[in-house]
């Protein structure tokens, strides 16, 4: 498969049938991009016409072009070049099959040869709380698991260089772990996300506004300062979360935490 540098968004139309105001975006290898909204704005059929790497043929009228050229037909349908990936965030096994198996198989399937299975489940274990263990049958794993085992599965063995991501926060997986693991892979990544600390840590962002792209933000130095405050808070929320999961009693939250939350609002 040919590397996949830069996808270009090309605007269409929104849902008034108005032209987007933002008419082109450039996504480069590396980047994170997050799509922010309210709910109804647009945000999952903008990757959708991505996933489907849109000519012109969805209700939008987008195009997509990939190294800035348009793709052909076989780039398009034939599942062996699948250049896509997507990461709802409902997601479930159906194979009865143990996960050493399944991942071997996706490897074979992929014609990776030499993979670490273990060390894909290694990675998968960072994302979520309780361990995925290689003889898991996939139909037993949580809704957490099953996304940790396929963020880890499409960072190493999935080809795919674009990965969409839909409302990651919602996962039951450690998040940010998650992006970093795959942003680390060179994959040009894009994120439907509500969750502050998701947006202001992305690169830049696309605002949706009635079905349509409205505006670029690039993230400023002060946003991501902002970010790390908000991610070290949320990091010992998970551990307060994990804590309450495993029974143990609350009966006072760290002084850190409280002066994080304080010098945050200060930001805010």
């Amino acid at each position: 498969m040919e590397i996949i540098e830069s996808i270009t968004i090309k605007g269409g139309i929104d849902k008034k049938g108005m032209p987007e105001l933002l008419q082109e975006i450039t996504v480069t290898r590396g980047e994170i991009i997050g799509i922010v909204g309210p709910t109804g704005s647009g945000k999952s059929q903008l990757i959708s016409d991505i996933e489907q790497i849109a000519q012109k043929d969805t209700s939008t009228q987008r195009k997509i072009l990939i190294n800035e050229k348009v793709p052909g037909e076989a780039e398009r349908n034939d599942p062996r070049k699948k250049m896509v990936a997507q990461l709802s965030q409902n997601m479930n096994f159906f194979a009865d099959m143990a996960v050493f198996d399944f991942l071997s198989l996706h490897a074979r399937c992929r014609n990776k040869t030499g993979v670490d299975i273990d060390e894909i489940i290694f990675l998968a274990n960072q994302l979520t709380g309780e361990p995925i263990h290689k003889t898991d049958n996939l139909t037993i794993l949580s809704g957490g698991q099953t996304r940790a085992l396929m963020v880890a599965d499409v960072a190493v063995i999935s080809s795919s260089p674009i990965v969409l991501i839909d409302e990651i926060e919602n996962a039951g997986i450690k998040k940010h772990r998650a992006l970093e693991l795959l942003s680390g892979q060179g994959k040009i990544i894009l994120v439907v996300t509500h969750d502050p600390v998701l947006a202001l840590s992305s690169d830049k962002r696309i605002i949706m506004q009635c079905g349509g792209m409205r505006d670029l933000i690039e993230s400023t130095s002060q946003e991501k300062l902002v970010a790390q405050q908000l991610n070290r808070i949320d990091h010992e929320i998970l551990a307060l979360r994990e804590k309450v999961r495993q029974g143990k009693m609350i009966e006072y939250i760290e002084t850190e935490l409280l002066g994080s939350c304080f010098n945050s609002a200060c930001y805010l």
